[in-house]
């Protein structure tokens, strides 16, 4: 065979068949939906189990597994073997492989981390120096600080809402507002951390790097946080000053916090960042006697068994993405948004729309990215949008959605915690509105 006819082979293998639209490819979604959803309402609100969240009684993994069923099902003119074969194409994606892997690093660091007191020490450490007429502020500034130190919004959550309930009663602030104030800042580091589910999730589902996210979130996020600092700021000049007290902390505890951060800024592999932060904690944490070999490995295994549900549900995404798309589900979407959009502002119109809707229907914002991504991909490609920018979005509009469902974990955990109703939270929560807002001006501002 001469080089020309192999060559030809080569450009002929590698160019991607697209199937015909089919909406009918999409009921394995909507099966999803209407089991985690339907599910999440029922015992969330019609038949409620005494201590448990009715989002977490249906299980998000049996849920996507009986998706998976119905996709088999589908479409007979494949045999089981070729759809096998298909799942495993999606599943080995290399930015699938990469995905998986980081979840387990993040998960050991957010484990040894939490046990050798970094969280608890960092905050005490800012919760010092804090005005006393800026309480609420204080709070939001915080939470933005540990979210992205952490990585995790929940983990944020746990940690300050404590605080932040003393806060409010000391200062006679309103409870609400100091609880939303909390909640802001969390998802402030949830969608910008380069450790966080979100992170990992929207830039190697996109391909893209995790400093060029970040450098494209800042445009959507530093402007929001400014507006909510200034708000703030007002709503602190007119309440009485709380007294915020005394914490224990150590600066040593808290440093590799920063340094992971500024080292992820460097653009480093992500890999080395998060085994760099493992050894910083397990090194000063033996140091000042904060953990042992023995609670070091038990937070570490701890911290990667968290992440084992967040893996799975991956995998079970691939594998549906991977049938839909060869069944013709994502050229049925593509074909609705080609009929109502038709400009690059509109592709980013129906990324942030898709996004939003997954994560309502999820109350999961990486559940919500991993399963949105796909489509996401071909409308980037589609209306030429940048991959860095859909990734941005994707993360944006999720952590934003997130932050505002009244049945999200981090509603219900900061509710639970502080003694009041999560719906109650929703009128406070300033940070997600305005970014949502700011979300809005990016893509009406996009040059098409």
């Amino acid at each position: 065979m001469s080089e020309s006819q192999d060559n030809m082979l080569n450009s002929s293998e590698k160019k991607e068949i697209r199937p015909e639209p089919n909406g009918s490819a999409l009921l394995p979604i909507l099966v999803f939906l209407f089991i985690y959803l339907g599910g999440g309402i029922y015992f969330e609100y019609i038949s409620p189990v005494e201590g448990k969240m009715g989002f977490y009684i249906t299980s998000v993994v049996v849920s996507f597994g009986i998706a998976l069923t119905v996709a088999f099902l589908q479409n007979r003119k494949l045999s089981f073997d070729e759809k096998i074969n298909i799942c495993s194409r999606g599943i080995g994606d290399s930015n699938i492989t990469i995905m998986l892997l980081i979840f387990l690093l993040a998960g050991a660091f957010s484990g040894i981390a939490g046990a050798a007191g970094g969280a608890v020490s960092t905050a005490n450490m800012l919760l010092n120096i804090i005005p006393p007429n800026f309480a609420v502020l204080g709070l939001f500034l915080i939470g933005c600080i540990i979210s992205i130190a952490m990585g995790t919004s929940v983990g944020t959550i746990t940690v300050l809402a404590p605080i932040a309930l003393m806060v409010a009663e000391n200062g006679r602030i309103s409870v609400p507002l100091c609880a939303g104030s909390v909640i802001g800042g969390a998802m402030f580091g949830d969608n910008l951390s380069f450790i966080s589910d979100t992170t990992i999730a929207a830039t190697k589902t996109m391909g893209v790097e995790m400093k060029e996210k970040f450098i494209a979130n800042i445009k959507m996020v530093m402007p929001a946080a400014a507006l909510t600092i200034m708000i703030l700021a007002a709503v602190s000049f007119s309440s009485d000053a709380a007294s915020t007290g005394n914490y224990e902390f150590s600066v040593l505890l808290a440093l590799p916090y920063f340094i992971v951060f500024l080292l992820a800024l460097t653009g480093m592999n992500v890999f080395i960042v998060l085994l760099i932060g493992i050894a910083l904690f397990l090194l000063f944490g033996l140091g000042l006697h904060s953990i042992t070999f023995a609670s070091a490995f038990e937070s570490m295994g701890k911290g990667t068994s968290s992440m084992f549900e967040t893996m799975t549900v991956t995998i079970l995404v691939a594998t549906i993405s991977a049938l839909i798309k060869a069944h013709g589900g994502f050229e049925a979407i593509l074909s609705f948004i080609r009929a109502h959009f038709n400009s690059k502002r509109g592709g980013m119109t129906g990324i942030a729309l898709l996004t939003s809707f997954m994560d309502i229907a999820t109350a999961n914002n990486t559940v919500a990215i991993v399963t949105a991504a796909p489509i996401a991909r071909d409308i980037s490609t589609e209306f030429g949008v940048s991959k860095k920018i859909t990734a941005s979005l994707m993360d944006t509009c999720s952590c934003v959605m997130q932050g505002i469902i009244p049945y999200g974990a981090q509603l219900l955990v900061a509710a639970g915690i502080m003694g009041i109703s999560s719906i109650s939270i929703v009128p406070w929560l300033i940070y997600q509105f305005v970014l949502a807002f700011f979300v809005a001006v990016t893509i009406i501002r996009a040059k098409n």
